[in-house]
């Protein structure tokens, strides 16, 4: 009986694979189309097919544990999971007990996907849109609006006809592309529509056309055609005419003659490959404009060096509150003096997008009143939180949504993940990135490739198609360490989430954002009230959470953590976990054998419990911001790939057998050499940072040794916080080639010979202090061939002028932001052709030495010089040389064409 039981399971378990696979891809084509697309049938039996797919999942993973095979990665790998699990079922077998409850899990699973599969074909139910699809387009009423509705248009459109008219006199007749890009809702389309109709007259011909997600273009030729020339195209549009006729029409057409085209919102690279095969490159000063809310697109259109691309930005907060004022009130002042603060805050939420500012500002004017004060702050109330629910905002949901429904699957996913974090938060990319591996929302079919890197990848496009907002590192804008949600996206992506039941959010007193007869999957407490105001929390619909987002302690949750059995996320950073119930309760956590997300990165937590090394499938663990011993049970977390610690926490013996770490960051090295000795054996590691204490020489020569073990190293971050410098033991060092960023700090009192051309071919930043820097150092840095970023920084004030060899005029010539501090350089010291994209210039020199003139700080032939700071070094009477300094600095600035800022 027990053998022909264990043969039912194994078939069970692989029909639940194919049931998964099935479900999955239906989901995916229902999540295509817009929700009010589909039939009401439809939606409630995907709703219910959504709901099985994760009960299915759940029963696979509560057995998955006890078999303790492989490294599983969520619901989106589920067919490397199954198949593990089929490898290693025999040892449940001789568990009766288990094998009957796997059993009769599987049989109530497909009893039920059976019945939703009989609901389909009786109800003949298909994911497909509805005639609600073709209404129109809302777009349009961009390219139709009066411009003076609007407000703070002709200035931005007299900027970019500015640009459209401005060139070298060589490229002046040639064919010039300029791109707008900006998310939904800034008023693309209204811009593009304003400068054509201001300046069509300056052409012979021109056309206004837009371009859907899904373009035909042969619809698309045939109204360029027609609009170019309406008489002699009057019946293009019933012509039969393949792609290659119709650009072989326009070419003919447009080649003798002076044209303006706009080509509005491109959503596709290849798309426009086609388009732009029409236009003839004539030199009759022709122009094309184009819109798009994805950056590589608006680049690619942009392809020849005159060609521009222009960033729309939001309205300034003067614009944004005359145009909502004069939606609202009819003019743009003439707020009521008890409306000007709530006012303040709406227009805050908005963010100067004219398509929320018109929209919010409309709902609030309907009827041609303005409504009263409780109306406003119930609207401010709601944004962020389902504001799109309102049926009189559904044009801006549709508008936005376009973007979403724009995405790949996966892309679908990661961003609607975001609503689990309020409005106006910060969000750690690093923090982002790793729990959407956690979730399984990250996957990889190759197994050598880091699941870490393509959720950065991930992360970039969701910045590329300008649905998160980067935060960038010193505001260079390279290197984003963070992103911000936009209000008006954070409302879509919350709506769509409660829709699929994706995420729970609660808000204190107001309770969740999802039906209460929905399982909780996921859930975020946004409250931001004092702990007092605390109320209780409904945890019966929870035992099948997998994952939990707390902004501050709540008891009631924190209590029932450990019955929260799927749990894969736990992240609790900023909470306060002081108390001892609260440290009492965490002991607890031993039970949640699926955890992969630990977060407790500045919560209190005075020790972190020996049960910590139970969780057997961590993966990644954030213990910033406390001051607390690091618990020796780490070291059994065999599966951990992410350790995030403090420079004062000193790492256990034993850490060599971490070895699927990726990233260790930022450890407390005491110079005892167990530690450096170790660090050998984690060949897998990415990011390292560490903080040498009480170094000696025999520790610095065991680290160096290690180091050369680390083939992998991306991102080495290293402070020496002692005096000593042992230059001899780090100049054995070979750096491994695949090394980008390298901060060395008082490691060595001079640059070590390895930093050159050869050993870092990649090298994108580099951030490095020592005792004395030299002028063939500078030089030897300055042939970098990848180098963007540069801090060159000295322990102590160097007065004497860097004696420089002759610096070739090819020097740094990928580097955006430079700086030196604590010792003289000038930029007059580059030749002409050096530094051809260096945007920030940060030096120091005497005062005295500038205002007399010794030093020429000439700076013109930087050209791409955008912001120059200058810190005048300490010498006596130094304030009898500042104005003087400063008028000189402001003078070289001025005769720089771009008249870079100037701080000193």
């Amino acid at each position: 009986m027990e053998f022909s039981l264990e043969k039912r399971v194994r078939k069970g378990v692989k029909s639940l694979l194919t049931e998964l696979e099935m479900m999955h891809a239906v989901l995916r084509k229902v999540g295509n189309i817009p929700p009010d697309q589909l039939d009401e049938q439809v939606r409630i039996w995907a709703g219910k097919v959504r709901e099985l797919s994760y009960n299915m999942e759940d029963a696979v993973d509560s057995f998955f544990v006890r078999v303790e095979e492989g490294r599983e990665r969520g619901p989106t790998n589920m067919k490397n999971r199954v198949k593990k699990f089929l490898k290693k079922t025999t040892k449940l077998f001789s568990k009766g007990k288990a094998l009957h409850q796997i059993s009769d899990a599987i049989e109530e699973a497909q009893e039920l996907a059976k019945e939703l599969g009989d609901l389909r074909q009786r109800y003949m139910l298909e994911a497909q849109a509805s005639s609600a699809g073709d209404t129109i387009d809302p777009r349009l009423k961009a390219v139709y609006r009066d411009v003076a509705e609007l407000v703070g248009i002709d200035k931005t459109r007299d900027e970019l006809i500015g640009k459209m008219s401005d060139g070298d006199k060589g490229s002046k007749e040639q064919l010039k592309t300029i791109s707008i890009v900006g998310f939904g809702g800034l008023g693309k389309t209204t811009l593009a529509k304003s400068v054509y109709d201001k300046i069509i007259g300056q052409f012979y011909c021109g056309a206004f056309v837009s371009v859907s997600q899904n373009p035909d273009t042969k619809k698309i030729f045939k109204k360029i055609l027609y609009q170019l020339d309406k008489n002699k195209y009057a019946g293009i549009n019933e012509a039969i005419r393949d792609e290659e006729q119709l650009i072989d029409e326009l070419k003919m057409f447009l080649q003798d003659k002076r044209y303006l085209i706009i080509i509005d919102d491109i959503w596709d690279v290849n798309a426009w490959g086609i388009i732009k095969c029409a236009f003839s490159k004539n030199n009759m000063g022709s122009q094309l404009m184009t819109t798009t809310r994805i950056m590589t697109v608006a680049q690619a259109c942009c392809s020849c060096s005159h060609d521009i691309v222009y960033e729309m930005k939001p309205l300034s907060g003067d614009d944004s509150e005359k145009l909502f004022n004069k939606r609202v009130f009819g003019q743009e002042s003439g707020c009521p003096r008890e409306l000007e603060q709530v006012s303040r805050a709406i227009l805050k939420k908005c963010g100067g997008v004219p398509l929320a500012l018109i929209t919010i500002g409309s709902l609030l004017a309907s009827d041609q009143r303005v409504k009263p004060k409780d109306q406003w702050l119930a609207l401010l109330k709601s944004i962020g939180r389902g504001l799109t629910e309102d049926p009189s905002l559904d044009e801006m949901q549709r508008i936005l949504s376009f973007s979403y429904y724009n995405l790949p699957s996966h892309l679908k996913t990661c961003l609607l993940y975001l609503s689990v974090f309020p409005e106006d938060y910060e969000i750690d990319k690093h923090r982002l990135i790793w729990r959407w591996i956690a979730e399984g929302f990250v996957q990889s079919s190759e197994e050598d490739t880091s699941l870490y890197e393509l959720g950065e990848r991930y992360f970039n496009e969701l910045i590329n198609r300008n649905l998160i907002q980067p935060i960038y590192y010193d505001n260079a804008q390279y290197l984003a360490i963070a992103c911000r949600v936009h209000d008006m996206i954070l409302d879509l992506i919350c709506s769509l989430s409660s829709e699929e039941n994706f995420v729970t959010i609660l808000h204190g007193t107001e309770g969740s954002t999802t039906s209460s007869q929905s399982k909780v999957r996921r859930l975020s407490f946004h409250n931001s009230m004092p702990e007092l105001t605390t109320p209780e929390v409904d945890t019966t619909r929870m035992s099948q959470v997998r994952s939990v987002t707390l902004l501050r302690s709540v008891d009631d949750l924190i209590q029932a953590l450990p019955s929260f059995r799927f749990l894969r996320v736990l992240d609790l950073e900023g909470c306060n976990l002081g108390k001892s119930s609260h440290e009492i309760h965490l002991r607890n956590l031993e039970n949640l054998f699926h955890l992969r997300y630990l977060g407790l990165a500045h919560t209190r937590v005075k020790d972190l419990p020996m049960e910590i090394g139970k969780l057997g499938f961590l993966e990644t663990l954030d213990l910033r911001g406390n001051n607390l011993v690091v618990s020796s049970s780490i070291v059994l977390l065999g599966r951990l790939i992410c350790l995030r610690v403090d420079n004062d926490m000193r790492m256990p013996v034993g850490m060599d057998n971490l070895v699927c770490l990726e990233v260790l960051d930022e450890v407390h090295v005491d110079g005892s050499e167990v530690f450096e000795k170790e660090l050998s054996r984690l060949i897998k590691l990415r990011v390292l940072s560490l903080r040498l204490h009480g170094s000696n020489e025999r520790a610095c020569k065991s680290l160096v040794e290690s180091l050369g073990y680390l083939l992998k190293l991306q991102i080495l971050l290293i402070k020496n916080q002692d005096c000593t410098r042992f230059d001899g033991c780090w100049d054995s060092w070979v750096p491994p080639p695949s090394l980008w960023i390298l901060q060395f700090r008082r490691c060595t009192s001079r640059v070590p010979r390895w930093i050159n051309s050869t050993s870092l071919l990649l090298l994108r930043f580099l951030y490095i202090v020592v005792d004395e820097v030299r002028g063939e150092d500078i030089e030897i840095i300055g042939k970098l061939p990848a180098l963007l970023s540069l801090l060159l920084k000295t322990t102590e004030c160097q007065h004497t002028c860097v004696e420089m060899p002759i610096i070739g005029a090819g020097a740094f010539p990928y580097l955006i932001d430079c700086n030196f501090k604590k010792f003289v350089t000038v930029p007059s010291m580059f030749p002409r052709g050096a530094l051809p994209m260096l945007e920030s210039l940060d030096f120091w020199a005497p005062a005295s030495r500038i205002a007399s003139g010794e030093l020429d700080v000439a700076m013109g032939h930087l050209p791409s010089l955008q912001k120059v700071s200058v810190t005048f070094l300490p010498e006596e009477n130094v304030d009898l040389w500042l104005e003087e300094a400063r008028v000189a600095l402001k003078h070289a600035a001025d005769a720089n064409p771009n008249r870079p800022s100037i701080s000193c």
